[in-house]
Parts: C-alpha cells; structure tokens; sequence
C-alpha cells in the first residue's frame, strides 16, 4: 500500500464525530481523521516496515498519520536527527505511548536517551522518558530498572497530569514484571511516599494499591513457581 492509498483509505474511514470524541479523553490534535487503533493497526499491516512511507506520514501532520508512521518506521533507519524531531514534535498522550510501543524501545538511543528526556521541560518529551520505562518493563525480561529509580522519584514530583501517569505506569509495570521488581518496586513506591509532594504522594499510592494486590502478589507467586 502506497503513500496515497493510505490517505485515500483514511479518508474513506474517516469520522468526525469520532474525532471529537477523542478530545474528551485528553487526545489532543490539530488534525485528525477520527480513526480507531485497531484501523490504524490494520492498514499499518498492509504497508509494511517503510522508512521513506514513514517520513511521508510523519509529515502529512494528522493525528492518525503520526500514528501510522510509528508503526512502519524501519528503526535501524532512525537518525538521532530524526529521533530528536519526533520526541519534540509529540502533542499527545496517546501518540507518546504508541511510539514508544511500536517504535523508540527497538531503537538504543531512544533508551539512552531516557536519562535526557527525563528532565525535559516539555510535557510530552518528559512523558516519554516515563512510558518507555514502563514498555520496556512489559517486553523485555531480564532488563536491569534499578537505573532508572533516582529519575522515577525525581519525576514524582512533577504535577503535570501526563508526566505524573507516566511515572505511576512505568513504577507499576516494573513492579508487575516479577517478585524481586515487586519488592524493589514497592520499596521505591514508600521512599517517595515520603516526599512532601501532592503529585508524589498520588503516584506512590496510586502503585502500592496495585503492587502490594492479593491479584498482582498471587500471579507473580505462581508465574515464579512454574
């Protein structure tokens, strides 16, 4: 599927009342087809790993577009040009996310990066530090988080509602990928209950409620023991 199948199939799918939904959930846009992911996904499988696809999307400027373009970059084609143009330009909680799930935690700078992008001012470049910690706590196994606590306590403290979510996800996601990160976890989650902070206060209660679950303790006790 090319450039222009692409935005004659948006176009096709296209709802506005949708689009304005979407608002309501916090998705900001300047445009926007008012697609769902689940269609955005589909055509993104019909287009294959495309990196100069991607660039053409990108640039297009719609909210589904920007999507699409996470979706069929080619990572080992990302330069740290372009990796720093994308992070700068997200708007969007949902569009940060979806990026670092289909996109920036194959690329080893965009984790490097993470100890840059955590002290961002920008709210949607912090966020970004934060959710690809909590992605790389669901997919990769083995992976070592204990670097990232001092920059989850640090971004606790932030009151911003999309970088203080970011840090309760990725404490929670490290704290769910196996017992020993539970204990850790929790342990963090206490240390910053500490903190004379409204926003840190949230976050660490926010993940103790879960972490410290009969639900959570009693599925890494059997995931353990198999």
């Amino acid at each position: 599927m090319d450039f222009d199948d692409i935005i004659c199939e948006l176009e096709e799918l296209s709802d506005d009342d949708f689009a304005k939904n979407m608002k309501r959930f916090g998705i900001r846009y300047v445009k926007s087809y008012g697609l769902r992911l689940p269609q955005i996904r589909k055509i993104a499988k019909g287009c294959g790993k495309d990196h100069e696809l991607a660039s053409r999307l990108w640039n297009h400027g719609y909210h589904e577009t920007y999507l699409l373009a996470t979706l069929v970059e080619e990572p080992d084609k990302v330069t740290s040009t372009q990796l720093d143009d994308w992070v700068n330009s997200f708007y969007s909680w949902d569009l940060v996310d979806q990026a670092c799930i289909n996109l920036l935690r194959f690329i080893p700078q965009a984790c490097d990066n993470i100890f840059v992008w955590c002290s961002a001012e920008e709210e949607f470049v912090k966020r970004t530090a934060f959710s690809l910690i909590a992605v790389l706590a669901v997919h990769e196994k083995g992976y070592d988080f204990d670097k990232y606590f001092n920059i989850l306590k640090e971004g606790s403290k932030d009151n911003r509602n999309f970088v203080k979510k970011s840090v309760n996800w990725a404490i929670r996601q490290i704290g769910k990928s196996n017992l020993e990160n539970n204990r850790k976890a929790i342990e963090l989650s206490y240390d910053i209950l500490e903190i004379n902070n409204k926003s840190s206060q949230w976050v660490a209660r926010n993940a103790l409620k879960e972490l410290e679950s009969d639900k959570v303790q009693k599925k890494l006790s059997e995931s353990t023991s198999q």
